[in-house]
């Protein structure tokens, strides 16, 4: 197969960057929005599962097909919507909203008409969303010196240094620097972590014009502007020609099937998709896809 002779070391590193990126960003507030729908301690791990199960299943099958690094990922601004605005509902409200969007995305996507509005977008418009969707994180890693100077100069010493040497691999240098840092100091506690397997909770979706009218339908239109746009930009500013309609069809299909069990948004992912979209992937852009298929694996 293809793949095997296309896999590298630096394709698992992006792809295993790429899922520590997209939980310790915005993880926290998975577990928020559940917990505002008063979900239990099974139904939140069931949140977490769906969404890592759909993202999984579309970032390793879409990358396959289309030959290109497709990442996929909950929506940070839906999470954070559903946290201001889902008080009010029940939990088998919600999880019709969430039925209802996916649906809503599917359409958008088998249809042609995202990608109709895609295709007027200039490519620079498309950097320009990418390059500000990044800015705050890059932004971030120094407002972060702050609180941890040691810390944070330490990695971006190690990053500006190994990008010189070995690009492929500075994240993943600053990452191993800033997990011995955190060590040496006392931050990391493991002694209370338990593991178990997680039971999948379904939840039978209940429809009401409330719940439609207030949550399926922004729901639908953050995903389509904070997500997919930005998703769909991250593709076409890396020189990829992908078809965009049938991938956002797909991942509305996938977050239609997870949607029972808490997933509440599926997407293409913008800042996480940089990672396996850009060359510490693979120099070869052709091969990039084998990040994404490794994210998929480690979601």
């Amino acid at each position: 197969m293809s793949f095997f002779k296309d896999l590298s070391f630096s394709a698992v590193v992006a792809g295993f960057v790429t899922v520590l990126v997209g939980f310790s960003s915005s993880g926290i507030l998975i577990f928020q929005a559940a917990q505002v729908l008063g979900a239990n301690p099974a139904q939140t791990s069931s949140w977490l599962w769906a969404l890592c199960m759909g993202m999984a299943v579309t970032s390793i099958g879409l990358s396959l097909r289309y030959q290109t690094p497709i990442i996929t990922a909950w929506s940070t601004a839906s999470a954070a919507m559903l946290i201001s605005i889902a008080s009010s509902l029940t939990m088998a409200e919600a999880i019709g909203a969430f039925v209802l969007s996916s649906v809503l995305i599917s359409l958008a996507g088998f249809t042609g008409a995202f990608e109709r509005v895609m295709a007027r977008v200039p490519m620079s418009i498309a950097a320009a969303m990418l390059a500000g969707i990044l800015l705050r994180f890059g932004i971030g890693a120094f407002t972060a010196i702050n609180t941890q100077p040691l810390m944070v100069l330490a990695m971006l010493g190690v990053y500006l240094l190994t990008r010189q040497i070995q690009p492929r691999y500075a994240v993943l240098g600053a990452l191993l620097v800033g997990v011995m840092i955190a060590q040496a100091q006392g931050l990391l506690h493991f002694r209370q972590l338990q593991f178990s397997m997680v039971h999948p909770t379904w939840v039978m979706p209940h429809f009401s014009i409330h719940s439609v009218i207030g949550v399926a339908v922004p729901l639908f239109l953050v995903t389509m502007a904070s997500q997919n746009m930005a998703g769909a930009a991250a593709i076409k500013t890396f020189g990829y020609n992908a078809p965009i309609s049938p991938i956002v069809g797909w991942t509305g299909i996938a977050n239609l099937v997870f949607a029972p069990f808490g997933a509440f948004s599926i997407n293409l992912a913008a800042i996480t998709a940089a990672i396996c979209l850009g060359r510490e992937a693979h120099e070869d852009k052709r091969k990039r896809y084998v990040a994404a298929v490794f994210a998929g694996m480690f979601y």
